[in-house]
């Protein structure tokens, strides 16, 4: 966004517009995703699913129902950069900012849905390998004990043999 001389806002270009589109939808995307799924906010993840879930009061089940769902966070996460970056697309008053929210939203999902495609993909992979690694040990009979000739005791032949 540009401020020309008389104090109004003037727009990039559509191009500069939908690049800061897809960049801004990345950390979006990354932020809602990790605390909505991640590990390291599980037990923050857990208790607000517990609470989402046995809270008296209707808002309170919706506000801690929000942390447990990366597309209802992600609309959160996209309102706060709007304010922190100023983004706004087609119009320079609040209908950028309207548009601009929406689109940042859409964005940050298509990334978020794109991530759990891949991570799925991966696990499906490792448990088919997985799968075929037990496949094949268990068709496969262990090997036996060969033991070399010269490590057995040498034990006299018998009379009929020597003969």
């Amino acid at each position: 966004m540009y401020s020309n001389l008389t104090g109004a806002v003037t727009l990039p270009g559509i191009g500069e517009q939908l690049a800061f589109l897809f960049i801004l939808g990345l950390p979006i995307a990354s932020i809602a995703w990790t605390i909505t799924h991640e590990d390291i906010f599980r037990e923050v993840h857990d208790w607000c699913k517990h609470n989402s879930e046995s809270c008296s009061r209707l808002y309170k089940r919706k506000f801690f129902y929000l942390f447990t769902c990366e597309y209802c966070f992600s609309h959160y996460v996209a309102v706060l950069f709007l304010i922190v970056t100023r983004f706004r697309m087609l119009y320079s008053d609040w209908r950028g900012y309207l548009i601009s929210g929406f689109a940042l939203v859409w964005v940050a999902n298509v990334y978020m849905n794109l991530y759990s495609r891949v991570r799925l993909d991966i696990k499906r992979e490792r448990v088919e390998i997985a799968a075929k690694e037990n496949q094949k040990t268990e068709q496969e009979p262990s090997p036996a004990l060969v033991v070399p000739s010269e490590a057995l005791p040498k034990t006299p032949e018998p009379d009929h043999v020597r003969q």
